[in-house]
């Protein structure tokens, strides 16, 4: 095995899509390898220095691709899941199993190249600060328990607080309902739904443009929420 790295392996059986998803990330000027199924894609993961970046297909002919997302990620590869499956129920276990995002098939390719992207910043280095996080055109630190946008403080709740931080804690990142109640509210109320969406719309009121069309905390219907990094 090559013991250069490649920032980005495909895994899909499909002859076609690996040929746009080489042909997208050449444009970009990203490096990256193909496996057709998961028995390679876990030799790609076990070399060193193994990938920066896995786009999984699910539907893989030796194994279900669900099967090596927890092994992909053990090795420290940012996992995005490609699927034709639209089941809430899949998108919630891939995420559940560890992969950092996923993409419905057919997809856009600038969309999904955005996607690669912020998952290769993350993957450079862990954050200089570790009390403070950013996103698009903002910035949460806990330690001083402040939030700014476009330079301006932003007067938060200690919930509202809270809830931001666990979304900014993963930029980019889908964050699963269950995941954010659990965070903010508590094991108790990982199925109340409402006590998240009430507080989904009092965050927007105070950081998005319009609210009504938010383009900062970005939701995943029927699994989760995501903050914009760029």
């Amino acid at each position: 095995m090559d013991t250069v790295r490649n920032d980005v392996l495909i895994v899909d059986d499909e002859p076609a899509i690996r040929r746009l998803l080489t042909g997208a990330l050449d444009r970009i000027g990203v490096s990256h390898a193909e496996a057709a199924n998961a028995g390679e894609a876990l030799r790609f993961a076990n070399a060193e220095p193994p990938p920066l970046v896995a786009l999984l297909d699910l539907g893989l002919p030796d194994r279900d691709g669900l099967e090596i997302v927890p092994q992909l990620s053990a090795r420290g590869i940012a996992v995005i899941v490609l699927t034709a499956r639209d089941a809430t129920e899949e998108k919630v276990a891939a995420l559940d199993l560890g992969a950092d995002d996923f993409v419905t098939k057919p997809f856009d390719s600038e969309e999904l190249l955005a996607r690669v992207r912020s998952a290769l910043r993350r993957k450079a280095g862990p954050l200089a600060d570790a009390a403070a996080r950013d996103f698009a055109e903002g910035r949460i630190d806990r330690e001083a328990h402040t939030v700014t946008l476009h330079g301006k403080r932003v007067d938060l709740t200690p919930r509202e607080f809270n809830l931001l931080w666990a979304l900014a804690d993963r930029p980019g990142r889908v964050v699963t309902h269950e995941s954010l109640l659990e965070t903010v509210w508590g094991p108790a109320h990982r199925q109340d739904l409402d006590y998240l969406r009430v507080a989904i719309r009092a965050l927007r009121r105070k950081l998005e443009a319009d609210p009504a069309n938010p383009r900062l905390i970005v939701n995943e219907p029927g699994v989760g929420y995501r903050i914009a990094v760029s």
